[in-house]
């Protein structure tokens, strides 16, 4: 049976994969930094009106919202390094570890017991992650992870397991906070974050060329509709973690078809073939 909840979370999902597409074209025109600032600064303008439901926040929430905002400050850090510099079907590929991880958070934390669909649906997620590992490769595959630097592939790793925990995070401070509220101090604390860390590094931003990068704002635009979806389904108390993250993955579809249709990427066949995979997992999964 398909819940409303699953329905949010594969929009969410969806978005995620297009969100992967534009951060790449927003890096041709501007630094990993001027992204991230613009990117969080556009989000928290578009989320300013929910100020009027904002207050009311308990201090141990509120810390909790600023651990989940630093949080998500590290994982976008190494995940924009990363992206900038592999082909997005790889990451988009390499993103999906993050379910391993995700799955690991709430068997311990969350007490979660999945079922044999779900534990079937994540043994095929696992193959599909380890096909992309072990099938044999082409030559331009070879040449195309020698381009790729063994420290950009920690970064998408790191990244994938502080994701892991930010929706740890989203599941438990949901349960005390409204979605509008916890997607404005969110908000406003990342951009706190990425403000201080420039002025801290005196990292040089261009803000004339960066309000001119139309990518930077539609990735704004789309990161809120998805973030409010998936805070939405956190929301639902039937939500489980272990089923979300399996359906979060159906963005890698949209990834890897973006490196093909749009940066012309190589080795296509066999990253749908490992993402074919993966979905059946997620499909067999929400049985």
């Amino acid at each position: 049976m398909i819940f409303m909840w699953m329905l949010q979370v594969l929009l969410y999902g969806v978005l995620k994969g297009a969100r992967e597409i534009i951060k790449k074209k927003s890096l041709g025109k501007s630094t990993v930094l001027e992204v991230l600032f613009f990117y969080t600064l556009f989000g928290f303008l578009m989320v300013c009106p929910d100020v009027v439901s904002a207050g009311g926040v308990e201090p141990a929430q509120m810390a909790g919202i600023v651990l989940k905002s630093f949080v998500i400050f590290v994982a976008w850090m190494c995940s924009f390094k990363a992206i900038k510099k592999m082909p997005i079907s790889l990451y988009g590929i390499l993103d999906l570890s993050r379910v391993l991880f995700a799955t690991l958070l709430a068997t311990v934390v969350m007490h979660e017991v999945m079922t044999p669909y779900q534990m079937v649906g994540l043994a095929f997620v696992c193959t599909g992650l380890l096909m992309l590992k072990g099938l044999p490769g082409k030559k331009k595959e070879a040449e195309e992870k020698e381009k790729v630097s063994p420290k950009f592939i920690v970064f998408a790793f790191v990244s994938c397991l502080l994701n892991a925990f930010s929706g740890l995070l989203d599941k438990i401070l949901m349960k005390d906070v409204t979605d509008s509220q916890l997607q404005f101090w969110y908000m406003l604390y990342l951009v706190l974050f990425y403000l201080v860390y420039i002025i801290v590094t005196r990292t040089k931003i261009r803000i004339v060329s960066s309000l001119k990068n139309g990518w930077i704002w539609l990735l704004a635009f789309l990161f809120i509709i998805a973030d409010r979806a998936l805070f939405m389904a956190n929301a639902d108390p039937a939500s489980k973690i272990s089923v979300m993250t399996l359906i979060k993955q159906s963005g890698c579809l949209v990834t890897i078809l973006g490196g093909k249709l749009i940066f012309h990427e190589k080795n296509i066949r066999r990253k749908l073939i490992c993402a074919a995979v993966i979905v059946t997992g997620i499909v067999i999964a929400v049985l």
